[in-house]
């Protein structure tokens, strides 16, 4: 199976040379032009990722630090300097190395088959979405803002876990009470609407994003990203 590479840098023809060479060397690319773009292409589980440090809007340093909990494979920064603390700071936020601009494309080759012959943690990658400064881990059941975990009941989760997975799709309460606890069981799906309060007001610390969206007479939907 191929190795599937993420390449993120605001400048076309680097990403397009990159590309280029690494689908002739017979690795899956997938490409971002921004720091936004890179946290959700990381949302499929590269092998590697290749960061330049001077994107727009987010830097490839706090596109690491986004990701780094959650992706588990070596992150190769690009950057057209490198000073010892710019390496260092780096390094700290989770980075595995360095290619200075400009480089030959054997080097890079060479480094990007260096880190994925050592990278044996093969640990099962974690499912997990980005919305923004919002982390939704499936794996441990976890949601978090910039890091900081908002504690969720295991039915509060179920319904963010749902709604989340399908962004845009309308779900009426019988829909969601059925999805999550069966058609058998007895009880009453107006216990959604009360989830739903209580998952908005613990988001609320932290954003005012409305992330679970009410569409009167319908139902509820998870907010598309924007």
């Amino acid at each position: 199976m191929a190795y599937r590479i993420l390449v993120v840098d605001d400048d076309r023809s680097i990403v397009k040379m990159i590309k280029d060479f690494l689908e002739m060397e017979e690795y899956h690319v997938d490409t971002a032009l921004n720091g936004e773009d890179a946290l959700r292409k990381a949302e499929t589980h590269p092998d590697l990722i290749i960061l330049d440090i001077n994107l727009p809007s987010i830097n490839g340093i706090e596109v690491c630090k986004k990701i780094r909990d959650f992706v588990d494979c070596p992150i190769l920064f690009l950057t057209a300097r490198i000073e010892e603390q710019d390496k260092i700071t780096g390094l700290r936020a989770g980075g595995d190395d360095y290619i200075v601009k400009p480089f030959s494309l054997g080097e890079l080759q060479a480094r990007i088959e260096a880190h994925l012959r050592r990278e044996n943690r093969k640990q099962a990658k974690k499912d997990f979405r980005y919305d923004n400064d919002l982390c939704i881990d499936y794996s441990s059941r976890q949601i978090f803002w910039k890091q900081n975990e908002i504690e969720l009941t295991k039915s509060e989760f179920d319904i963010v876990e749902l709604l989340s997975t399908y962004p845009g799709q309308v779900f009426d309460r019988e829909m969601i009470y059925e999805r999550l606890w069966g058609f058998d069981r007895s009880g009453d799906n107006k216990i959604v609407t009360e989830l739903i309060r209580r998952i908005r007001n613990k988001l609320k610390n932290y954003t005012e994003k409305d992330y679970i969206e009410t569409v009167w007479g319908c139902g509820y939907k998870w907010a598309s990203r924007k």
